[in-house]
């Protein structure tokens, strides 16, 4: 009897201390990712901020009207799963109307790709293309207000 007692306390107190092991185990491994997640989040944030300036080059690139006036990045940055870092802002104070994402590859230092909201496209739209198509413009024109017509051509230096 007392040594199927001290078989039985033996085998508990294995059972307990693998419990403790594989406990441990997990939470260390928990906390390598967090710490790994986090410092994958700083790295992005530091190569979002070496590309501002190229991504403000570019958009001056595509902005033939000379419209901008400024450009203000939102400070939030993210990692998309397919590896991109995403860097998001607006033109001229105005968050609403001209908003832009740019996808960066960080391998290449590139810009991927860049999407604008339809207002800022349109501030972008070179309509020399269209000269011999003028109703094209005129077209887009007719369907702003009037208000939102003239602050148009304005912005791209008809008026």
């Amino acid at each position: 009897m007392k040594n199927i007692m001290k078989f039985s306390i033996i085998i508990v107190v294995a059972v307990i201390s693998v419990t403790v092991f594989v406990v441990e185990y997990i939470h260390q491994s928990f906390s390598d990712e967090v710490v790994q997640e986090k410092s994958d989040q700083e790295k992005a944030e530091e190569f979002a901020e070496k590309m501002k300036p190229k991504i403000e080059e570019y958009l001056h690139e595509k902005d033939i009207h000379n419209f901008i006036k400024t450009i203000t990045f939102k400070k939030n940055v993210s990692i998309s799963p397919m590896g991109y870092v995403t860097v998001d802002g607006y033109i001229n104070k105005d968050a609403e109307k001209y908003h832009f994402s740019a996808s960066l590859i960080y391998k290449s230092n590139e810009i991927g790709s860049m999407s604008h909201s339809p207002d800022l496209s349109y501030r972008f739209k070179d309509w020399d293309k269209y000269k011999d198509e003028p109703e094209i413009k005129e077209n887009y024109l007719k369907r702003l207000s009037e208000k939102e017509r003239e602050q148009y051509l304005k912005d791209i230096g008809d008026k």
